[in-house]
């Protein structure tokens, strides 16, 4: 009977000890939320204007499926644990939030006329709107058309642009935020008490209390360049980048968002990123069909990878090892060797890429890992 108690003693062991085994494996499996197993690299979801959000593998950067969202997507953004994509959809002046683990939309939250720019912090979405666009390509400051512009904007007092605060959650917008003419970079503050925000129609920055969207200061950029572009804050040291799109300029912003430095960029910068490399940072040149490379240090270029037509916006890798480039004019994504600043793989014949954000998180125009 001795003998049999321990065998019976030993078996409740053995199936205590697998049940524990079992209930961890369950809790990993649930907390990998975009169906990302173990010692995978992740994955990249490009946005696309003319077609649909692109699933791409980081084990071999190749597109692996599509998630339908509706045409003119252009912002997006991923939630830190990875379980959700929110996409900013023009089509439909929407943000449609996608499910990671179907790939389906989950909710469609109203956001406003020509929601464009998107940002995720702690568990919302910051998305620009502009009732006011025209879309299409800025005329050239100073022309004609652009003079015609600006009459017709006073004429008709035209509405500035606002940033909407969704809680992705419960789908519900919980606030917003009054901008400029055609609110495009969004940033927040060290504190993370204010927001940051490029207004490329009125040439400033401005920033607001993200509680109570009251306007804390404006930064007028006119005299060094015209439409501020992108925004990121520094993680070596308490200050901005800013880039003015028709300026070729890169500004520095201090801690109290003055500008302390502006530097001579290629043509046209977009979007900006830092990197794990702390003191380097990389900008898209537009029509200069390069990834320009400056140590902010000393607000110096140091290089420039070839790239394509109107590369809008990129992404590192988790692992900071390649860059994955949208180039919305030529049609494709570049795969580029940071360390070679080399193609090493073109996808082409795409629908106007935008945007690339990746999971796990990295640096790249339009998120940051932490």
């Amino acid at each position: 009977m001795k003998n049999t108690h321990n065998v019976i003693s030993l078996n409740r062991k053995i199936m205590f000890i697998t049940l524990i085994f079992v209930l961890i494996n369950v809790s990993l499996l649930a907390g990998c939320s975009n169906g990302q197993k173990d010692g995978e690299k992740g994955f990249a979801y490009i946005s696309s204007q003319k077609g649909n959000v692109l699933v791409m593998s980081l084990e071999n950067f190749e597109i692996i499926s599509e998630i339908e969202v509706g045409s003119g997507n252009r912002g997006i953004g991923i939630t830190e644990d990875g379980s959700k994509l929110v996409v900013a959809v023009k089509s439909t002046n929407d943000l449609a939030v996608v499910d990671l683990k179907t790939n389906k939309v989950s909710k469609r939250i109203f956001i406003g006329e020509n929601p464009e720019m998107v940002r995720v912090r702690n568990g919302k979405a910051f998305v620009t709107f502009e009732p006011a666009a025209i879309g299409g390509p800025p005329p050239k400051p100073g022309s004609d058309e652009a003079k015609a512009l600006d009459k017709k904007r006073a004429e008709e007092e035209e509405e500035e642009a606002k940033i909407a605060i969704v809680d992705i959650l419960t789908g519900k917008k919980v606030g917003e935020i009054d901008g400029g003419m055609e609110t495009e970079g969004i940033e927040f503050s060290y504190d993370g008490t204010k927001i940051i925000v490029t207004n490329e129609a009125d040439e400033n920055l401005s920033v607001h209390n993200i509680r109570t969207g009251e306007l804390v200061k404006k930064i007028d950029t006119k005299e060094l360049g015209n439409r501020p572009r992108g925004i990121k804050r520094s993680e070596s040291g308490k200050f901005y980048l800013a880039t003015l799109e028709y300026g070729d300029k890169l500004l520095k912003l201090d801690e109290n968002f003055d500008i302390v430095e502006a530097s001579d960029t290629g043509k046209v910068p977009y979007g900006i990123s830092f990197s794990k490399e702390k003191d380097l940072a990389y900008i898209a040149l537009s029509r200069g069909k390069a990834i320009e490379i400056f140590d902010t240090n000393s607000m110096k270029s140091i290089g420039k990878i070839p790239a394509g037509n109107r590369c809008w916006h990129f992404s590192f890798t988790p692992d900071n090892k390649n860059l994955i480039v949208a180039c919305g004019r030529s049609n494709d994504v570049l795969i580029i060797d940071v360390a070679s600043k080399s193609i090493k793989k073109k996808l082409e014949n795409l629908k106007m890429p935008w945007g690339v954000v990746t999971y796990p998180k990295a640096y790249g125009t339009l998120d940051t890992p932490n």
